[in-house]
């Protein structure tokens, strides 16, 4: 007899509510889709509307909080992500598909995330500014904005809305905070999390459906003051045409990230780097290694190499010990993925992979064999375009100029590697490379939580940076005081 299917509702206004639609919709485990994960609420725009105006209504109120009691809600919160690791984590590969290991974690490095806020936002401040006049004091003070919307994806469903929600919140701002509806579990974890240290009611409202019926009341109401969001270029480009002028903005978009790999490099460790970038998380990271620039010299080699341990590739169920690859986290993500394989076949030549996988444990789920193409070009659509899935493009270079311009050659500027052992070529491709971050001997996937994070060109709106202690500043305001003494 099958488990009854468990309802999650709203968090809006201190309450958990159904949505005033009426309507639902179902989240499915990617890796066998005969299990339904959980029915979330399929939200309209009056559900949208209540909870921007619950927010708003808070805002005064948790402005006024003291920056100690936001701290100590913001530990507790971690406090109680950390209790329930080992289950969200399970719950989260569930319904992404991800590794159980690697969804503990991100449990963890959210609730790591909570704590390094709760200390940073207690020291982020104004500053006092010497001038001639001793009857006066010049300085400035940090404000919140308001009321802040926060969308996040599906890939990181805890740890990137949680290094959005807690610097709004310990800098005095309220939230509207609308997970993917891909993987809404993790997101209503967070809330729950935040809801059970005591947030005040109004201050964090969490809420679940379409981008078309609740995006445009969050990201063009007047009470929004500023959006966070994390998606695709083409989503983020879509918010950016729409906002009030006085809505900020901070958007972290799409790549087409690049390891270089140099005639001097350590072959093993490029082709370990290119494994772990490129097939982490079955590709699905925009940080995510997806083209590979080697050296004339050293090609054949490399990509050799790159074969034989990408078919030693272990692929199942995250649930399952030793999986290197899970399957792909929706059903919309495996005909992109499979619909670029066929096109890179037309363009280049494929090494290895790319079939869907059926059959035994694969029968039921979104499972791809990660593919490799050779004798790409830097005009060509696999070469160009984000894939977002387990596909690796080799382009081969001449030069470390040549390997340059390539790597350079991209609408996209989010995370860049390279392999070598020379420091010239370390340093020349720090200084060169178009990317908001840079990696020397590691993987372009990975950043740190006190480190910023964000990239040039179209992989960002370049305004403010997530992460470390400048992901504060996207949620204040500058005030000035001259006050006479």
């Amino acid at each position: 007899m099958s488990q009854p299917i468990e309802e999650f509702l709203n968090h809006i206004n201190g309450e958990w509510v159904r949505s005033l639609s009426g309507r639902t919709f179902d989240n499915v485990n990617p890796a066998d889709t005969r299990e339904v994960v959980g029915r979330f609420q399929a939200s309209a725009s009056a559900d949208a509307e209540a909870a921007v105006a619950a927010a708003s209504a808070a805002f005064d109120g948790w402005r006024r909080t003291p920056i100690g009691k936001r701290a100590k809600i913001l530990n507790a919160a971690a406090d109680y992500l950390e209790a329930h690791a080992a289950r969200f984590g399970e719950e989260l590969t569930r319904e992404e598909g991800k590794s159980v290991a690697l969804a503990k974690d991100e449990f963890l490095r959210a609730a790591q995330t909570f704590r390094f806020y709760a200390i940073e936002g207690q020291t982020f401040g104004g500053e006092t500014y010497p001038q001639d006049d001793p009857g006066m004091m010049v300085y400035s003070v940090r404000e919140p904005l308001g009321v802040v919307s926060v969308i996040s994806p599906w890939n990181f469903p805890a740890s990137i809305p949680a290094r959005k929600i807690a610097p709004a919140l310990i800098t005095g701002n309220t939230v509207v905070f609308k997970p993917s509806s891909d993987a809404p579990l993790s997101g209503l974890r967070l809330a729950e999390a935040l809801v059970q240290a005591g947030l005040p009611k109004g201050v964090l409202n969490f809420l679940t459906g379409r981008a078309g019926d609740v995006g445009p009341v969050i990201t063009t109401s007047q009470a929004v003051r500023a959006i966070s969001f994390t998606g695709s270029t083409q989503a983020g480009e879509s918010i950016h045409r729409t906002v009030h002028l006085t809505t900020r903005l901070q958007m972290e978009l799409g790549g087409k990230n690049p390891l270089i790999v140099m005639e001097d490099a350590d072959l093993d460790q490029a082709v370990e780097l290119t494994i772990k970038g490129g097939f982490s998380l079955t590709g699905q990271a925009c940080t995510g290694t997806s083209r590979v620039i080697v050296m004339r010299e050293v090609r054949e080699a490399y990509t050799q190499r790159l074969v034989e341990r990408v078919q030693q590739l272990r692929i199942g169920p995250g649930l399952t010990p030793g999986m290197d690859l899970g399957p792909l986290a929706t059903a919309k993500q495996l005909d992109t993925v499979l619909g670029y394989i066929e096109l890179g076949k037309r363009e280049a030549r494929l090494l290895c992979g790319g079939q869907r996988l059926g059959g035994s444990v694969y029968e039921h789920g979104y499972y791809v064999a990660p593919a490799v193409f050779d004798n790409v070009t830097p005009a060509m659509r696999i070469a160009r375009e984000e894939i977002f899935g387990p596909v690796i493009a080799v382009i081969e270079a001449e030069s470390f100029d040549d390997a340059m311009a390539k790597a350079n050659d991209t609408e996209y500027g989010l995370s860049a590697a390279i392999a070598t052992r020379n420091p010239r070529y370390m340093q020349a491709f720090a200084d060169d490379i178009q990317s908001g971050t840079v990696k020397i001997n590691r993987t372009t996937t990975g950043n740190l939580v006190n480190a910023p994070f964000g990239g040039v060109k179209h992989s960002s709106t370049s305004t403010f940076r997530e992460s470390g202690r400048v992901g504060l500043e996207f949620f204040t305001q500058t005030k000035v005081v001259y006050r006479g003494l």
